[in-house]
């Protein structure tokens, strides 16, 4: 027998918002992590290490220093200085217990025992919150109903001065808005008079109010516009004369000029003293003037406030759309938003004085439209000059000494003494929809105008005297007219100003009258209309009455207001005047104008009281009238009787829709509250009870409906209208139940003098009863924990039961507080009804247009319900009655019809109107929690059952299922967001489920463990599967679990939006018991992890489909891919998703044509689906990682028992993926781009790196190194993820402060650290649970490769402490795993060793240390020795050293004399050589470190660093694992670079390094024949071909051990080298690499392979067809330079010269501003200098302590046999050994001169190797040089012209304008040695030397063919061109023509002895054999 708590109802997910600010404070406690990755970034704030030890920078720069200084003298065989060094390190402290014997399990218990402490209680604390747009759950109390604001101004009055002062001067200030022309507030009166000249009106003054002396205003607009002024009014005390000459003085006379004036201003002094006296009651208009307000606010600029009150009014999430549609029309424009302006304060100097005949408002806006135009009338009257300061600023949102438009006092209010500020009341320009608040009653009284002008007499001087008459008794006018300034708070009359000698006055006065709370039909405004006498005359009074009218304030019940034209009479009206109006003409009475009207004035009320609509008067009247009995009644004309009043009533409540919508929103709870009454209490009527219920019910959905549609722009996310929530939250009680509260206890009253702001502030009076008793009010003082603090948290919420045992409780029968009960709240014979009952009833039985209505706003009606059922719980005593009897069961069958029908609306509109469906959907899932805490749950599961029926019989049908899905799942989010959710799903006790709600289950229950038992336990494997045990035990688990695993499935619809709503629901959910303090304690929370136990085997079995957090994105690199090879035949896939799942929740099963069944057929690894996004993976990786970290431990080794091989080995997939997921990033990547932002594309490198790697190697985490430096892969993909993510934090700025890094750094590190160590404790957990089992060493390889990655990645020194203490246990029970099978564990196990040796942090080079000590030990043991282990740790740090950036070489020293430190002390070895074996093996590596030094110097110089890299792998030509690792690194380190050519190149060496050793082994022919296989491709490759027998020995262990030595390894490395010949732009080479690939994979019948082989050779050869036809840019594969080093400062590279390939279109401006800038920045400046020439190089006439560089642009160059072979673009410029470049020069040493003397050499280079080579700097190995002649250098020019002519006339499409160009510069008459010229010099004289007749004969066959061309291209040109270039086409011939003629001459001469041989000389080489040069030919 469970009762109702609420007290847990704030730990509901739905009612716990997840805010930024909390995640930060629970996060504050965390405890920082170290992390190598940050560590390295900065040495001097560096953890812990560094105080330990010896000062870092000193011992590398000794290190250093010694190896590389010694590196180039050493040989390498000499160990002496490695010795030297290594002996006096001092190394780091030892492991104690590392060397101990101690047994397996007793280590096993002593790492777990380590692993538990320190660890964070809450994982989903570290990640980030769930997402709150998904959030359809959340949920929160309405803000109390408080009275309605605008935007504030608070307005200071601080000095009004005058040029002269001689009388006292009254302000009037108000806000008019003059687009609307309309006044938008109460008038503000203020005295700023000083003591002396208020002295003058003692007389008539009594003592002021303090209420009356304030100065300050706060103005609300709730419509800003720029069209609103602040107006002042100035007015004076009455004296003879009018305006105009009361003003003259104060604008004429200045304050300089007083001395001058002084007798006029005494006798001005006089007079106005007199008229104080006598007239000083009396005022009249004196000045006006305008504030434009927007000026103020736009000049005084806008101000972001971040103060504490700002910050309060800041929407939150509950509200985000709760705003009132005057709060959003305020925000429209923000050029006049009055919210948060900087405060001005404002000198007004100029007043316009009044005018009597323009005093309305109708002339004030005139004037005010006229003050905004640039050319103001206003500006050219002669202004009343003086100084008005007035403060203008926003208004505080608690401001002190604050008094309501009431004149209460406001919370705080100190001191009643201090002067108070006024809050004025604002009239809106347009309507505002808010309920009453507050208890207002006030009227405004505007006299507007008055015609005397007929009437006779002295009657000029006219004012008018208002009072509120409360009967016809002249003494019984109330003091209900509020004072105005320094005069007293009320008073019983008051005046208009006076117009002087005006017989038809017009007023501005505004009367504030506050209405009596009860008005009578005798209640009466009564004016009487004086003549005063301004001049005092002997018998002249001084005021005269000379007429009077009146206004009867209710007519037939209600107040009358509006506009009035009034007749007056002369006479003093006869008595009961007051009922009747002066409309009517009473006998013996004299009127004005023949009883005209002629008095013009305005009532206006703002009332809590007089709804002022007729309808909303009609329904209020009649509800009294039955309420009081009073019968008969008059209403308006009519009479009812207690026949015609029920009549009457339900057109009443019919007519309700027809009210004002801006009244009867305001009056919506009086409304609403009358409605119930009617339901609950049907009213009796002669003694017959009339049942309203019906009519009552239909009212209510109207009202509901109009009063949401008049706030629809205000509602909450959810489409509520707070309004209304608030209404029944606050607002609504049960009829009857509030005299008093249960038990007697008084109802709480609000003090009238004191109310309070905010959510303080008192709902009108009838409000303020159910208030406050909210618990949610701070101002209403209770003491905590009593009885009414009890009841008002109880009353104050939605009326839910929260599912608590009372049995706790103190209000349980007999229980502390049991009191509660002692009285029965229903007390009386009066029929009643209860009003949920009656709800649920109407509803079910409502019309279609009313059922309609309800719909539409469902949500009101359900809250409505719940909480009259909390109520009537509460109030009858019933909390403590078992459930199923606390609602009768026709209530129940109500029930369930509405939420079928509710249920059959949602799923037949979710296609016609969704929105609807889904706030129905929502409306229907919280109704059903919220009866979860009141009704019997059983019934209700039956309702969630029934729901989830209909939607499965409609998804048959459903042309979009998606959607209905969708709203399923949010159903289903909703309901599991319910407080007591936990408790719901019955938790179990371990490993046997208790006793399900179903006989049939718990009969089967079985409380004992079967630990013991080897046979799969069906109790164990059932609590992992959604299974049908399950699901009917956790119920809602089963719902949420099941949605998870529909929406996971391939083929379900929409999958994309549902998996990302079923992954966030169930991760808020993990979330929220994470948060919530009753499952703190571990044990508690493996309980409610079992509710999840099926997670674990939905993400095992959706594993393909999960992201891949790998860096490259093809296929996901599977660890477990031995356990998966037969995976397509096996027959049961993983059983978790069990055809079961198919089943309704009901427990029938789905329709098999459903779309939402899943697949009968057990899942494959085929059906895989779109893959999930990162995000979604990542949450869903983090919700299985809190299930691993909270389960029983005991549980999981159970299940992992049970499970099938290819389960174990998808699990373990998943915990790789888990590691992968939670990697950290390091602090940099959080500076640049935001922590939750996820990966969505990886760049090409990765994409290509991904292609090889199968499984996890040492290539891969060298790859992974190599991208340490950008954690997010390169640089443009991290651009690219700021501008892509999907999701951000709420901030969107990328540049954070150092504490929001810092913070992001700190959490994401925990969270790394925790992912990780929940990894390592289920990896234990297998390991346990498989050690007898038969296939215990695939699993434990798999397990290894698990730990050996997460000991690659980037890792927390916590961490890897346990990981390396894991990695040593898992070492020494399973030895065989590294020392028998996989050389790769082995070789994978020492790079991640070896770099964390070499780690900056000292307690992970402790472990470290330890465990590569411990390795080899093992090994050892083994065998006696440790050649495997020695080999992979050289290779290892040859990789490393080769790649890592940021490593650090004197902490590896320190760490390799820390393991001969181990040795030496090793007791248990002594007598073996195992230590001398160590020694040697840690001096070896220590000379590696020692040569790779260089390379660290030489980071910055790519081709130096390539070229180091270069010689190392030489080096290590015999040792082909070694050479195999350094070419990967080269082209690591290329595509790093994007030399993808160069990448390529290294890939094909190791291609063909690898055949050369396959070729070794065994003879296949499938397979290349060594190096020879792959000459197409590269002629350097043959280097390659160095191995042979006697340098390999391929059977000795650790040689070519690698999985590159392998056909699947050379097919990687082929596949990788076309993946980089493709990015190079390289097409052809694909085709070459794939010849090669192709038969491999022919033999290996890998089809799928092959057709991808296809396919990329298609897109190749398609690539080369465009490009060849013109229709892709042509491809620019590189520039070429030689390069040339002089200078002892470049060392080795003094006096070398090499030719660079530089990027394509790489200019020499470029590559020497390069090189100068990189060699500068190296030697100093003004070291290096750039030869200019290409000249050769004198050394010594070079600066010797100068570098000197020569930079020349060379061209690829051909032999005519060449040119044969190479046909396309891509021959000449692949396969490049010659480079030519030519130097012009003539002999006095000048570069050009006259063409007779004209010569040019000719440099011919050869390099060592072709280009494209493995480096990008190759070594000039010949050169020859050839000198031409200036005829030779004629030759030459004339047979490029002659060619380019060709061209020009030869190209398809011709091209006119260049052939035109061509044509110009060919036969155009030209200065610049042009053909003519060469010609006249060459060919005018027979040259005498007869070895030149050859040169001269061809120079002369070069023009015969020159000319031809020109004919040709003329000819080619006049078939081009139109008419308008026939006369240049003319101009060409006559220019040719010329030439020809010129030529002839020297053309037809013949040379003697043509035919004689001339032999060449014998130095130079014959250049006229060669056809062309490469330039020339291009």
């Amino acid at each position: 027998m469970e009762n109702w708590m609420p007290r847990y109802q704030h730990l509901s997910a739905a009612y716990s918002p997840i805010t930024s600010e909390m995640q930060r404070e629970r996060q504050k406690a965390l405890t920082h992590q170290v992390f190598e990755q940050d560590a390295s970034g900065d040495e001097k704030s560096g953890p812990e290490d560094l105080m330990r030890e010896p000062p870092a920078g000193v011992m590398a720069g000794d290190d250093s220093q010694r190896c590389s200084g010694s590196s180039d003298d050493t040989p390498r065989s000499s160990g002496a200085s490695g010795i030297f060094d290594l002996r006096n390190l001092a190394a780091d402290s030892l492991l104690p217990s590392l060397l101990e014997q101690a047994a397996p399990e007793d280590v096993d218990r002593h790492n777990e025992a380590l692993r538990r402490q320190h660890r964070s209680q809450a994982l989903l604390t570290l990640y980030p919150a769930p997402d709150e747009d998904e959030a359809v759950e959340r949920c929160s109390h309405p803000e109390p109903p408080r009275e309605h604001f605008g935007q504030r101004i608070l307005v200071k009055c601080l000095s009004l001065k005058f040029e002269i002062e001689i009388e006292p001067i009254f302000g009037i200030l108000a806000l008019y808005d003059m687009r609307e022309k309309k006044k938008i507030s109460e008038n503000f009166y203020f005295d700023l008079n000083s003591d002396s000249m208020k002295g003058l009106l003692r007389a008539h003054g009594t003592h002021p109010a303090i209420s009356t002396l304030a100065r300050s205003a706060i103005f609300s607009v709730t419509y800003p516009s720029p069209d609103i002024f602040l107006v002042i009014k100035l007015e004076k005390v009455l004296q003879q004369g009018d305006i105009s000459e009361c003003c003259e003085p104060y604008m004429v006379m200045k304050e300089v000029d007083t001395a001058k004036n002084k007798e006029k201003l005494e006798k001005l002094r006089l007079a106005a003293e007199q008229f104080c006296t006598r007239l000083g009651r009396y005022r009249m208009p004196f000045a006006w003037t305008a504030v434009h307000l927007a000026n103020i606010v736009s000049s005084a600029g806008h101000l972001d406030r971040d103060s504490d009150s700002e910050g309060e009014r800041r929407p939150t999430w509950t509200d985000r759309r709760r705003r009132c549609p005057q709060d959003r029309a305020s925000t429209k424009d923000d050029t006049c938003s009055f919210s948060g302006f900087r405060p001005a304060t404002l000198t007004v100097t100029n007043f316009f004085k009044q005018e009597a005949e323009r005093l309305s408002d109708e002339d004030l806006f005139k004037f005010l439209a006229d003050m905004r135009r640039p050319s103001s009338l206003l500006r050219r009257l002669r202004p009343v000059t003086a100084q008005l300061k007035i403060d203008i600023s926003p208004a505080p949102e608690n401001p002190h000494f604050c008094l309501s438009p009431e004149l209460l006092h406001i919370k705080p209010y100190p001191d009643p003494r201090a002067r108070p500020t006024k809050e004025i009341l604002e009239f809106p320009a347009r309507e505002v929809y808010a309920p009453h608040t507050s208890y207002r009653n006030l009227l405004y009284v505007y006299p507007h105008s008055l015609n005397f002008s007929s009437r006779q007499g002295s009657v000029r001087n006219l004012t008018v005297r208002i009072q509120y008459m409360a009967s016809e008794d002249p003494s019984q006018a109330l003091p209900v007219i509020f004072g105005k300034s320094s005069c007293s708070e009320f008073t019983r009359e008051a005046f208009t100003p006076v117009v002087y000698h005006s017989k038809s006055p017009e007023f501005y006065e505004e009367f504030k009258l506050h209405l009596p709370a009860c008005v009578t039909e005798n209640h009466h405004l009564l004016f009487t209309f004086y003549h005063i006498s301004c001049q005092p005359r002997p018998g002249t009074a001084l005021e005269t009455p000379v007429g009077f009218t009146w206004i009867p304030l209710l007519q037939h019940g209600r107040l009358r207001t509006g506009p009035f034209c009034l007749p007056v009479s002369v006479d003093q009206p006869p008595p009961s005047y007051s009922v009747l109006t002066p409309d009517v003409a009473l006998p013996g009475m004299r009127w004005v104008d023949g009883h005209k009207g002629v008095f013009s004035v305005e009532l206006s009320a703002v009332s809590s009281v007089h709804p002022q609509d007729p309808h909303l008067d009609k329904f209020f009247t009649l509800v009294h009238v039955l309420e009081e009995g009073a019968f008969p009644f008059r209403l308006k004309d009519a009479v009812l009787s207690e026949g015609t009043v029920e009549q009457e009533l339900r057109a009443s409540l019919a007519s309700l829709r027809l009210a004002s919508l801006e009244p009867l929103v305001a009056f919506s709870h009086h409304v609403l509250d009358k409605l119930v009454h009617l339901v609950v209490r049907p009213p009796i009527i002669s003694g017959q009870i009339v049942n309203l219920g019906r009519g009552a019910f239909e009212a209510m959905a109207h009202v509901v409906s109009l009063v949401h549609r008049s706030l629809e722009t205000a509602q909450d996310t959810r489409s509520h209208c707070p309004q209304l929530a608030a209404y029944v939250y606050y607002a609504f009680r049960l009829p009857g139940t509030e005299p008093s509260l249960p038990g007697g206890a008084p109802p709480v009253t609000v003090q009238a003098a004191t109310l309070a702001h905010g959510s303080g502030r008192p709902v009108s009076l009838y409000l303020a009863r159910s208030k406050s008793i909210s618990s949610s009010n701070p101002d209403l003082a209770m003491v905590p924990g009593s009885v009414d603090d009890e009841v008002s948290r109880i009353l104050a919420s939605k009326g839910i039961d929260r599912s608590h045992s009372w049995v706790n409780s103190a209000y349980a029968p007999g229980g502390s507080k049991a009191v509660l009960r002692r009285a029965p709240p229903y007390c009386g014979a009066e029929p009643r009804q209860l009003l949920h009952e009656e709800l649920a009833l109407q509803w079910v039985v409502s019309s279609s247009a009313v059922r309609e209505a309800v719909l539409q706003h469902a949500w009101f009606f359900f809250q409505l319900m719940v909480k009259s059922m909390a109520l009537h719980l509460l109030l009858a005593q019933r909390l403590d009655t078992p459930r199923k009897l606390r609602f009768p069961g026709r209530f129940l069958d109500d029930i369930a019809s509405l939420v079928g029908s509710v249920g059959l609306e949602i799923t037949t509109r979710v296609h016609k109107d969704m929105e609807l469906a889904e706030q129905l959907n929502a409306s229907l899932a919280f109704f059903l929690s919220d009866l979860l805490s009141l009704a019997d749950r059983g019934f209700i599961f039956g309702l969630v059952r029934a729901y989830y029926k209909q939607v499965a019989t409609r998804l048959q049908s459903a042309p979009n299922p998606a959607a209905l899905l969708t709203l399923r799942m949010e159903f289903t989010r909703i309901l599991c967001s319910h407080e007591h959710y936990v408790i719901l799903n019955l938790p179990c006790c371990p490993l046997s489920p208790p006793a399900s709600p179903s006989p049939s289950v718990s009969s089967t229950t079985s409380q004992s463990s079967t630990f013991s038992s080897q046979a799969p336990d069906p109790k164990v494997t059932s609590m992992f599967e959604l299974s049908g045990p399950f699901r009917q035990q956790h119920f809602f688990a089963g719902l949420l679990l099941t949605e998870l695993a529909l929406s996971l499935e391939p083929e379900a619809e929409g999958a994309s939006m549902l998996y990302k709503k079923a992954i966030s629901a169930v991760h808020n959910l993990l979330y929220s018991h994470d948060t919530d303090s009753r499952y703190a304690e571990t044990t508690v929370k493996a309980r409610v992890a079992e509710l999840y136990l099926p997670l674990l085997s939905l993400a095992r079995d959706t594993l393909p489909r999960l992201h891949d957090f790998a860096e490259g994105p093809g296929q996901r690199s599977r660890l477990a891919s031995m356990l998966d090879s037969d995976i397509d035949n096996e027959g049961d896939f993983g059983g978790t998703i069990n055809p079961s799942v198919a089943m309704a929740i009901a427990g029938g099963p789905l329709t098999p044509g459903s779309r939402a069944s899943i697949s009968q057929g057990p899942p494959t690894a085929s059906r895989s689906g779109c893959p999930l996004s990162a995000e979604s993976s990542r949450t869903l990786l983090a919700c299985v990682l809190w299930v691993l970290k909270n389960a029983e431990p005991a549980l999981l080794q159970r299940w992992a028992a049970d499970l099938a091989l290819p389960q174990l080995g998808r699990l373990l997939d998943l915990l790789y993926l888990c590691l992968v997921a939670f990697e950290y990033k390091g602090k940099k990547a959080f500076e640049r781009i935001n922590s939750l932002t996820f990966k969505k594309s990886q760049d090409m490198k990765a994409r290509l790196e991904e292609a090889i790697l199968g499984t996890i190697g040492a290539r891969q985490e060298m790859v992974r190194r190599s991208r340490e430096r950008s954690p997010f892969g390169n640089q443009e993909n991290v651009r690219w993820r700021k501008s892509i993510t999907h999701w951000r934090q709420t901030s969107d700025r990328v540049d954070k402060t150092k504490d929001e890094v810092e913070h992001e750094a700190l959490v994401e590190g925990n969270l790394a650290t925790e992912a990780s160590l929940v990894v390592l404790d289920t990896l234990e957990i297998i390991v346990q649970t498989v050690m007898l089992s038969e296939a215990r060493e695939i699993v434990l390889s798999t397990v290894l490769k698990v730990v050996l990655y997460s000991l690659g990645s980037t890792q927390s020194a916590l961490f890897l402490q346990h990981g390396l203490a894991t990695q040593r246990a898992l070492v020494s029970k399973f030895p065989e795993l590294l020392f028998e099978e996989d050389t790769e564990l082995c070789a994978d196990l020492c790079l991640r060793l070896l770099r964390h040796c070499g780690s900056r942090v000292s307690t992970i080079r402790t472990h470290a240390s330890a465990s590569l000590y411990l390795l080899m030990r093992q090994n050892f043991e083994i065998g006696h020795n440790f050649a495997r282990v020695k080999m992979q740790v050289t290779m290892s740090l040859s990789s490393l050293v080769g790649t890592t950036q940021n490593f650090s070489e004197e902490h590896l020293r320190r760490s390799l004399k820390t393991i001969l430190t181990y040795a030496e002390e090793d007791v248990g070895l002594r007598d073996s050589t195992f230590a001398e074996q160590v020694q040697d093996l840690m001096f070896n590596l220590h000379m590696i470190l020692t040569d790779t030094v260089k390379m660290k110097e030489h980071q910055e110089d790519p081709e130096m660093l390539v070229d180091l890299m270069y010689r190392i792998a030489r080096g290590y030509q015999g040792s082909p694992d070694l050479r195999l690792t350094w070419l990967q690194n080269m082209a690591g380190k290329h595509a790093e670079l994007g030399n993808h050519a160069e990448a390529a190149q290294c890939m094909v060496h190791a291609a063909a390094l690898v055949a050369e050793y396959l070729a070794l082994l065994e003879d296949r022919r499938h397979l290349p024949v060594g190096c020879v296989s792959f000459q197409n491709i590269s002629s350097n490759v043959l280097e390659e071909s160095a191995i042979s027998d006697d340098i390999l020995s391929p059977d000795e262990e650790g040689f070519c051990s690698g999985k590159h030595f392998t056909e699947l390894g050379l097919v990687g490395l082929l596949e990788q080298a076309a993946a980089y010949f493709t990015m190079g732009g390289l097409y052809e080479a694909v085709n070459e690499v794939y010849k090669n690939l192709i038969p491999i994979l022919e033999a290996h019948r890998d089809y799928k392979k092959l057709a991808a082989v296809h396919g990329k050779l298609q897109e190749a050869f398609t690539k080369i067809m465009h490009q060849s036809s013109g229709w892709e840019p042509q491809r620019v594969f590189g520039t070429y330079f030689r390069v040339g080093f002089y200078g002892a400062r470049f060392g080795d590279l003094d006096e070398q010269e090499f030719v660079y390939k530089e990027p394509s279109i790489t200019k020499l401006a470029e590559i020497s501003h390069r090189l100068e800038e990189f060699y500068t920045e190296r030697f100093g400046d003004d070291v290096v200098e750039i030869i200019k020439d290409s000249n050769p190089v004198d050394k010594s006439k070079l600066d010797p302590q100068k570098a000197y560089i020569q930079i020349t642009y060379v061209e690829p160059y051909f032999d005519t046999y060449e040119l044969k072979d190479r046909v396309t673009y891509f021959d000449r410029n692949y396969g490049l050994r010659t480079f030519l470049f030519c130097t012009p020069f003539t002999p006095d040493g000048r570069a050009h001169g006259e063409l007779h003397e004209q010569h040019k050499r000719k440099t011919l280079l050869s390099t060592d190797h072709a280009f494209p080579y493995i480096k990008t700097r190759i070594s000039v190995c010949h050169r020859e040089e050839t000198v031409l002649t200036p005829v030779e250098v004629a030759i030459e020019d004339m047979q490029k012209k002659t060619r380019e002519l060709a061209f020009a006339t030869e190209q398809d499409p011709p091209d006119a304008k260049m052939l035109q160009m061509v044509l110009q510069g060919s036969v155009g008459p030209t200065v610049n040695q042009g053909p003519l010229e060469v010609a006249q010099v060459f060919l005018a004289e027979i040259p005498e030397d007869p070895k030149l007749f050859r040169h001269h004969n061809k120079l002369r066959l070069c023009f015969k063919d020159f000319c031809k061309k020109c004919e040709d291209a003329l000819r080619k040109n006049k078939a081009l061109i139109g008419p308008d270039q026939k006369e240049y086409h003319r101009e060409l011939e006559r220019h040719y023509g010329r030439l020809r003629e010129a030529l002839q001459p020297l053309l037809t001469q013949r040379l003697p002895q043509l035919l004689a041989p001339a032999p060449a000389p014998a130095s130079l080489r014959n250049t006229l054999n060669r056809a062309s040069f490469g330039k020339a030919d291009l």
